[in-house]
C-alpha cells in the first residue's frame, strides 16, 4: 500500500476551475477581482455597522457576523486557487487540505446558523414586536452567536475526523478547486461507508434543519404581514426580509445542489459541481454586501457617512 497518505510529503492534486490552461488568465483575473470585492463590501460591513450607533440592533449584529463569515468562508478556498492558477501547479498538502477543509466546514455552516438566526430574529420582530426587545437581548444575540460558532465546529471536527481516518493512493486529483468532503471521499482508497453516512445524516441535518427553521419562520411572517392593515405598513415589513430571501435562496440553491444532489464523476457533472461550489463560495458572499446595503436606506446612509470618514466607534 505505497504512496497512501500516511507519508509526510503526500500531495492531493486539485482539477481546479478549469482543464483549459487558456482560460487560466482570465480566471484569475475574475476571481482575484471577486475576491477583492468581496473582502471589501463585506468589511465596510462590519465597519459601517460597528461605527454607527443606530444600526447597534439585533438584526445588524446578526448582518455583520455573516459579513464576518463570509470573508472567513471566502479567505478558505479563493486565494489557495489563485496561487494555484499563478503558479501553474493544482498541488496541495495533505495537512494543508485536511486544514482547508477544516474552517471551510466551519465557516459554511457559520453562513447557514446565521441564516437561520436572521431568520428567527425577523420573526420575532414581525410577529411579537412589543417583546421583541426583551427577547432579543444583547447577551441573547450573543449566546446565539457562541451557540453557532460552537456547533459549527463541533460538526467540522467531526467530519474532519473521520476524513483522518481514511486513506489516499497517491497521485489521486481531487474534483474541485478544493478539499471539500464529497470530493475527498471520491479518491479514497478505502471504505467511506461511515463518512457518507454521516455526511447524508449529520451533513443534511446541517443543511435542512436551518432550512424548514426559516421556511416555518417565513410563513408565520408572511400570515402576520398580510394582517397589517396598510400596504406601506405591510411594504415596508417585506422589504426588511426580502433582502435575506434572496441570499437564502441563492445560498440554500447551490448548497443543497452541491451537497444533497451528488453527481456522477464525469467530466461535466464535475464541471457542474464546480460552478455550484463557485456560487456558494464565492457568488453569494460577493453579492451578500450589495443586496443587503442596496435595498436598506439606514445601511447606505451608514456606508455613505463610513467613505466620507463622519463615523466615530462605538463599543455599547
Amino acid at each position: 500500500m505505497a504512496g497512501r497518505n500516511q507519508t509526510g510529503n503526500f500531495e492531493f492534486f486539485l482539477w481546479g476551475l478549469s482543464e483549459w490552461p487558456e482560460q487560466q488568465h482570465s480566471l484569475f483575473l475574475l476571481f482575484l477581482w471577486m475576491y477583492v470585492i468581496t473582502v471589501a463590501g463585506n468589511l465596510l460591513i462590519v465597519l459601517a455597522i460597528g461605527t454607527n450607533t443606530h444600526l447597534h440592533t439585533p438584526m445588524y449584529f446578526f448582518l455583520a457576523s455573516l459579513s464576518c463569515a463570509d470573508i472567513l468562508f471566502t479567505s478558505t478556498t479563493v486565494p489557495k486557487a489563485l496561487v494555484n492558477i499563478q503558479t501553474q501547479r493544482r498541488s496541495i498538502s495533505y495537512a494543508g487540505c485536511m486544514t482547508q477543509l477544516y474552517f471551510f466546514l466551519t465557516f459554511g455552516d457559520m453562513d447557514i446558523f446565521l441564516l437561520a438566526t436572521m431568520a428567527y430574529d425577523r420573526y420575532v420582530a414581525i410577529c411579537h414586536p412589543l417583546h421583541y426587545m426583551m427577547i432579543m437581548s444583547h447577551r441573547r444575540c450573543a449566546l446565539m452567536v457562541t451557540a453557532c460558532w460552537t456547533l459549527t465546529n463541533l460538526v467540522a471536527m467531526t467530519h474532519t475526523f473521520l476524513i483522518f481516518r481514511l486513506s489516499f493512493c497517491s497521485k489521486k486529483v481531487i474534483p474541485d478547486f478544493f478539499c471539500d468532503l464529497g470530493p475527498l471521499m471520491k479518491v479514497s482508497c478505502s471504505d467511506t461507508q461511515v463518512n457518507e453516512l454521516v455526511l447524508l445524516f449529520l451533513g443534511g441535518a446541517v443543511i435542512l434543519i436551518p432550512f424548514v427553521l426559516i421556511l416555518v419562520s417565513y410563513v408565520h411572517i408572511v400570515s402576520a404581514i398580510l394582517r397589517v392593515p396598510s400596504a406601506q405598513g405591510r411594504h415596508k415589513a417585506f422589504s426588511t426580509c426580502g433582502s435575506h430571501l434572496a441570499v437564502v435562496a441563492l445560498f440554500f440553491g447551490t448548497v443543497i445542489r452541491a451537497y444533497l444532489c451528488p453527481s456522477s464523476s464525469s467530466t461535466n457533472s464535475i464541471e457542474e459541481d464546480t460552478a455550484a461550489a463557485v456560487m456558494y463560495t464565492v457568488v453569494t458572499p460577493l453579492l451578500n454586501p450589495f443586496i443587503y446595503s442596496l435595498r436598506n436606506k439606514d445601511m447606505k446612509g451608514a456606508l455613505g457617512r463610513l467613505l466620507q470618514g463622519k463615523v466615530s466607534f462605538s463599543l455599547n
